[in-house]
């Protein structure tokens, strides 16, 4: 510790939450609108997953797909950090969430 620097205290980090199926999902949704909302994002999901626009829509009730959206913004350590502090998550939530799905 330098005494010559002010003291700072670090803020910490709220632990993980606990999830439910419902929260994940929820999570899982918030990830998909934050892919849609980045049109190379979203360009690279559909790309990826082979699901045109009107497919996206018809299969958000699936747990599986929802799973393949986590997948997705998993595979970018820079998306899931930005999609984590946008929505306030801690940054463990996303990976948390793709677990509760299966």
């Amino acid at each position: 510790m330098d005494p010559f620097k002010p003291y700072q205290p670090r803020l910490r980090q709220a632990a993980p939450p606990k999830l439910t199926v419902e929260s994940a999902q929820a999570v899982a949704f918030k990830a998909l609108a934050f892919i849609a909302a980045d049109d190379a994002m979203l360009s690279g999901f559909v790309t990826a997953t082979g699901c045109g626009l009107d497919e996206i829509k018809g299969r958000l009730a699936e747990d599986g797909f929802l799973g393949a959206v986590l997948d997705f913004l998993l595979g970018d350590e820079q998306a899931v950090i930005a999609f984590a502090e946008d929505e306030g998550f801690h940054p463990d939530t996303p990976m948390l969430a793709r677990m509760k799905l299966g």
